[in-house]
């Protein structure tokens, strides 16, 4: 079985965690450089205020009161997103972070009749220590998972948690599930099923197998099973994923600051590559870190950091660069740290980026793709690959080489990464 986490409303509920007034309001957050809307509350949705929205069009629900605007705050989010993943990761055999927002658990091991109180206790676990409402979707496929976590956020019933343990809820459930929000469906399938008469996932899973496979071949084929309940996406899925992760835990633990920047750095460049390798791009880098949390008598610290890049990139430099802003902000002296990693997140094909009209570079960008191929050339030689060692890495790391003016006229605090930030009790 698997669980599906899928953090409410994500961005909006970061910036309720330190500002409770805006509980019951409606909110948005918008896009870099305040551009549209990408994230609403439930308040805000029942104003029909859409996903993508530009701002100058919701501009005037602001100066008459009625909504309240945030600018994106990546460095906020991808704090609360590592300690949401960090209570998952203690709770269950193996996590899979699928977004910064979302993650699957693998429930193998745990006995079935225990989940559901274990998904409850979850729940409330978050909201209590976090702040952050989760809604968790059980179910022997992650497509399925998926289709169970939308009920349990959409319907107040389930109190957050959705299980799909039996056919009959499948099938109820497949019936209420518009084919178009079927996990790997999207919107390239979905006008191509509705002119096939599939209108529903109940509609799909309805149809010969010989059908769906003539019709819509491998991608087709593999969320039929899935909604079958049968399990695929786990050994399909490699050819685009969701996220890249490298870490070690190292054989001693490292306090110096310099020493694991260096390794913070070697993982960073790994997932560059990997990203390369896959003609993949990444739009979000997060660095994190752990103590060792069973060492009693140590100070404990489990922090991490997500950087947002404004175009999405594969280049080691990119990379590697953003990696380190987010490890600069994460570090603190006086603790022992056990492990280190880097993940690479928002991937999508590398010839379906979408540039940006200001503040970018492209003639740059090119350079450090050329310079990135050169490194892959050499280190694939044959001493590098009998080494295991890279013969050409970054001598020097830069924090980034996108305009730093990003407008973010609404954005909130650094509540949780800056001490300059932190709120004052009076």
């Amino acid at each position: 079985m698997y669980a599906l986490v899928d953090c409410n409303n994500f961005f909006v509920s970061c910036e309720r965690i330190f500002r409770p007034q805006l509980e019951g309001k409606a909110v948005v957050v918008l896009s870099n450089n305040d551009g549209c809307v990408v994230a609403r509350s439930n308040e805000s949705k029942a104003m029909g205020i859409k996903m993508g929205t530009p701002f100058f069009k919701v501009r005037h629900m602001v100066d008459e009161g009625r909504l309240t605007v945030c600018s994106s705050n990546y460095a906020l989010y991808g704090d609360i997103s590592g300690r949401v993943m960090s209570l998952l990761a203690d709770a269950v055999p193996e996590i899979e972070i699928y977004s910064i927002d979302e993650a699957f658990l693998h429930l193998d091991g745990i006995a079935a009749e225990k989940i559901p109180q274990m998904c409850s206790d979850l729940v409330r676990k978050i909201r209590q220590w976090v702040g952050v409402p989760v809604s968790i979707g059980v179910a022997p496929t992650k497509t399925l998972a998926k289709i169970a976590s939308h009920f349990a956020k959409t319907y107040k019933g389930y109190k957050g948690v959705c299980m799909m343990e039996t056919d009959e809820k499948r099938l109820k459930a497949l019936s209420l599930t518009p084919i178009a929000d079927v996990w790997g469906v999207g919107r390239r399938l979905a006008p191509r099923m509705l002119e096939k008469g599939v209108v529903t996932a109940l509609d799909f899973v309805g149809r010969p197998r010989a059908w769906v496979e003539a019709n819509f071949h491998v991608n087709g084929l593999r969320t039929w099973e899935e909604l079958q309940g049968h399990k695929c996406v786990e050994e399909e899925q490699h050819d685009r994923r969701q996220s890249i992760c490298t870490s070690r835990s190292f054989a001693e633990m490292i306090e110096d600051q310099h020493e694991l920047m260096l390794r913070v750095s070697d993982f960073a460049a790994k997932c560059a590559q990997k990203l390369r390798e896959e003609g993949s791009v990444a739009g979000e880098v997060t660095t994190f870190m752990y103590t060792n949390r069973f060492r009693d008598d140590l100070a404990q610290y489990f922090p991490s950091a997500t950087v947002r890049l404004e175009v999405a990139a594969s280049s080691t430099h990119e990379i590697v660069a953003a990696a380190l802003r987010a490890f600069r902000t994460i570090f603190r002296e006086g603790y022992k740290y056990k492990k280190a990693g880097v993940t690479v997140s928002s991937i999508t094909a590398s010839d379906a980026v979408q540039g940006t009209i200001f503040d970018f570079d492209d003639e740059l960008r090119r350079k450090q793709d050329k310079i990135s191929m050169i490194i892959d050339s050499v280190n694939a030689s044959g001493q590098s690959a009998a080494s295991g060692k890279s013969l050409l890495r970054l001598a020097t790391q830069r924090p980034g080489h996108y305009a730093d003016g990003i407008r973010s006229d609404y954005r909130s605090r650094l509540y949780t990464t800056d001490l300059d930030d932190v709120i004052e009790v009076r």
